[in-house]
């Protein structure tokens, strides 16, 4: 059987009381991530590694969000939740499609770990 072109890994489980699922997905050129507590995509963001960086062992990433609420809250959880599958993926672009009921420190930690489980990069 062929190799799909699309890689994709989801999985769900339950933080902190709230049903949650995570898809991750490997494209060509970015790797799509859906976090979501709400059963739908929520809000958009990039998450880009910056190449103006000249310090190497710090990266730094931009976020920018492309669809919905544009809140510091909403840069502070992407940038925690791609940063690693970014650097683990050869600095390729994230996309992540975020709809939290929960964003404390404590549900993000445990959203990283199913992210690792789904790992497809």
């Amino acid at each position: 059987m062929a190799e799909p072109i699309i890689k994709s890994k989801q999985a769900q489980k339950e933080v902190n009381g709230i049903s949650t699922e995570v898809v991750c997905t490997q494209f060509s050129n970015y790797i799509f991530l859906v976090l979501t507590q709400y059963g739908k995509i929520g809000t958009l963001i990039s998450v880009t590694p910056d190449s103006r960086s000249n310090d190497i062992s710090t990266p730094t990433f931009s976020t920018k969000v492309l669809l919905g609420k544009d809140e510091p809250l909403t840069h502070v959880c992407a940038k925690n939740l791609a940063t690693f599958v970014s650097l683990e993926a050869g600095n390729r672009p994230v996309l992540v499609g975020l709809a939290l009921k929960d964003s404390s420190i404590d549900t993000i930690q445990e959203i990283k770990e199913i992210i690792k489980s789904c790992k497809v990069w």
